[in-house]
């Protein structure tokens, strides 16, 4: 009985803390999106000649970022 009641709470915390991995990876992610890669796939597609797509995705961004208080 101790050992069912063991397993059960070892995969409650344990899965909890699985869950928590999982949140924390994603923001970790979004941020090095919103960092890293958003400006410097803005840049390559500058240099190589596609401003005119370029240049709508910047201003989106951009009063995305200045409209949200996130």
């Amino acid at each position: 009985m101790m050992t069912l009641l063991f397993m059960i709470l070892f995969f409650g915390v344990f899965g909890k803390l699985i869950g928590f991995a999982f949140r924390a990876s994603w923001s970790i992610m979004k941020v090095m999106l919103y960092i890293v890669f958003l400006p410097a796939i803005l840049m390559i597609m500058l240099f190589g000649g596609l401003i005119y797509i370029a240049l709508p995705i910047l201003v989106i961004v951009g009063l995305v970022s200045f409209f949200s208080r996130a």
